[in-house]
């Protein structure tokens, strides 16, 4: 399996690589410009919106003219966005960066169909384990590289970003494979009815308000997890990138040592069924981080408690889209996984502007309340489907 998925992997690398660069340091660029954390807030949002709007016409465009082609088209954009937020003299500047690499953005549902195509149902949760691995293995690289470039300023952190954006697009030009059509397969093409359609599909539909809990519960806590490590520990910019990278390290161990096996244990004899119960392992494990966190004050106890959270995301992120895939037809996969993703964007336009205001004025521990109240939601809604599943007869 290893060897299929090797190019994707290699190119999710390199382009988390460049896309973790950013991400600690972008609110602190933000607040460099004399912007509030609400400001920081709407900048996230703004970018979700052009992903909520882009990533199921082009999860719908995969399933029609082929993976490959939508991702170089992604990742051009990408590039020209990364390149755009290294020179930017203002902050409507970083706007138009950020709308423009948000619209191009259609990475993350093409990857993970990219991935289903290449693999076989009972495969699919250590396959998408291996890709989660690569994005935290570029989490681990990326926050080091730019915590060390930061003392040149901001500019140099982007360019090298830009760069690897660069080199990320050569890579899938040349070294990836397109999926050639197996003999026999037929059906109708996707259409963009289809991405309307996920919404009315009986198996579909659960998952993803399940996954919209979720990125209600995650796209809230990224908006302000470096803020929340400057509130309570006095974090600045180099010290979370340092902190993130900590955090990627285990989560390679997590995804690549522990996933796997714990869906296969928990579903020996249904592949389906053990994505549901693990998915509900690790959203048990959210539920308790952001209960925990508010409480670490000194690093030790965040050390402690870190764990927890890298943990949950390890499984989670890999058992979402294998229920995903599991659920959806085949030729509708990438509009599936794309409506997704979608879902996930909204979660960013909503939760970015509430949690950074909460965190302004009322602190930290009402902001972890936030996450906590819809990862709740998200257990619920994933131990009764469980319930539901353990009933149905077995095929």
């Amino acid at each position: 399996m290893l060897k299929k998925l090797a190019p994707i992997l290699g190119i999710t690398f390199v382009d988390i690589l460049g896309f973790s660069i950013l991400i600690p340091i972008l609110p602190f660029y933000v607040t460099h410009f004399h912007a509030s954390y609400t400001m920081v807030g709407v900048l996230f949002a703004t970018f979700a919106l052009c992903q909520f709007l882009a990533a199921p016409l082009w999860g719908n465009l995969s399933d029609r003219i082929g993976r490959k082609s939508v991702l170089i088209i992604s990742q051009v954009g990408a590039t020209i966005g990364w390149g755009m937020l290294a020179f930017a003299p203002t902050l409507g500047w970083v706007f138009a960066a950020r709308i423009v690499e948000g619209i191009s953005g259609g990475n993350i549902s093409v990857t993970q169909a990219y991935v289903a195509d290449r693999v076989e149902p009972e495969q699919r949760s250590r396959a998408f384990a291996y890709v989660g691995a690569a994005f935290s293995a570029g989490f681990v690289f990326g926050p080091l590289l730019g915590g060390l470039l930061f003392r040149y300023g901001y500019t140099a952190p982007f360019l090298l970003a830009t760069a690897l954006q660069v080199v990320t697009l050569l890579m899938t030009i040349f070294w990836l494979p397109e999926k050639v059509a197996e003999e026999g397969e037929s059906g109708p093409s996707a259409t963009f009815a289809d991405i309307f359609r996920s919404f009315a599909d009986k198996n579909v539909s659960p998952i993803l308000v399940q996954k919209l809990a979720y990125s209600l519960a995650l796209y809230g806590w990224f908006a302000v997890y470096a803020l929340v490590l400057k509130a309570l520990l006095d974090f600045g910019p180099s010290q979370t990138s340092f902190f993130f990278a900590a955090f990627g390290v285990l989560s390679v161990f997590f995804q690549i040592g522990v996933v796997g096996k714990l869906s296969d244990r928990l579903g020996a004899a249904r592949p389906q069924l053990g994505h549901r119960a693990a998915s509900n392992v690790g959203f048990t494990a959210a539920c308790a981080f952001f209960l925990i966190v508010p409480f670490c004050r000194t690093i030790p106890t965040l050390a402690l408690v870190m764990p927890i959270f890298s943990f949950a995301l390890s499984v989670s992120n890999a058992m979402l889209p294998a229920l995903l895939t599991d659920a959806s037809p085949e030729r509708v996969r990438g509009t599936v996984l794309g409506v997704g993703s979608s879902l996930e964007s909204i979660s960013g336009v909503l939760m970015p502007p509430l949690t950074t205001t909460v965190l302004a004025v009322y602190g930290p521990t009402w902001t972890a309340a936030i996450p906590a109240f819809f990862c709740f939601i998200a257990l619920a809604l994933g131990l009764a489907a469980q319930r539901r599943e353990v009933l149905a007869p077995s095929d």
